[in-house]
């Protein structure tokens, strides 16, 4: 059985979120601020987080930054705030995908089971891919570059793989998200963006070529 923590301050909004998902037989278990969250997160293992942004304690940026740090358990931000600055730093952060308050049932399911989906998916290539001194174990979900782990998240780590499985090929970004999340996707195409600045970065940080993924303007990305 799937276990999702709803993490959230007002007691009604869990409640609600505790309604659909257990009509959809999830296990639930709640936290009503960032820092219960990321102590449960510590001690108990989780399929998916809803997280709201702004909560006491300590909020949603701050939560995600703390759980990144131990776990990549897929995490939808929910957030009041629609604009495009704020999901931006939504996924910046960590996230996977966001939700808009308010937003209805089907939405919330939906979003919830193409997430789990895709990390019940086995891939289509069980082997490690290698690229480059980049390993990934699709079995145990870990990457390395020369022996050093990679700290992505499940989307970063998909979008990598899909990279490297297609390398020298441009994607564009409808093609991006077909293969990622799914055509049963809600969010928008320049979501994918933020994933790669992310996950650009965290190469960076590790000692790649930033631009080892390029940009083919008007069209999409490529891996070198």
């Amino acid at each position: 059985m799937r276990k999702i923590l709803i993490v959230d301050d007002e007691l009604e909004m869990r409640q609600l979120l505790r309604i659909y998902l257990l009509q959809e037989s999830y296990q639930i278990d709640e936290a009503e601020n960032g820092q219960e969250a990321f102590e449960k997160v510590k001690n108990n293992s989780y399929d998916l987080i809803l997280l709201d942004v702004m909560m006491p304690v300590m909020d949603g940026w701050q939560t995600i930054e703390q759980i990144r740090k131990i776990s990549n358990t897929p995490i939808i931000l929910l957030t009041a705030k629609g604009s495009t600055k704020d999901k931006v730093t939504g996924l910046a952060a960590g996230a996977d995908d966001y939700i808009v308050k308010p937003f209805d049932e089907e939405e919330l399911l939906a979003r919830v089971q193409a997430l789990l989906r895709r990390a019940n998916t086995p891939a289509m290539n069980e082997k490690a891919l290698k690229y480059k001194g980049i390993v990934l174990d699709h079995s145990s979900r870990e990457a390395l570059y020369l022996g050093k782990r990679l700290n992505l998240t499940q989307t970063e780590f998909d979008l990598l793989a899909t990279f490297i499985e297609n390398k020298g090929i441009v994607l564009s970004r409808e093609q991006l998200v077909s293969i990622i999340w799914g055509v049963d996707f809600m969010g928008e195409d320049r979501t994918v963006d933020s994933h790669i600045r992310n996950l650009r970065e965290k190469l960076k940080t590790s000692g790649m070529e930033e631009r080892m993924i390029k940009t083919v303007w008007g069209i999409g990305y490529k891996l070198e």
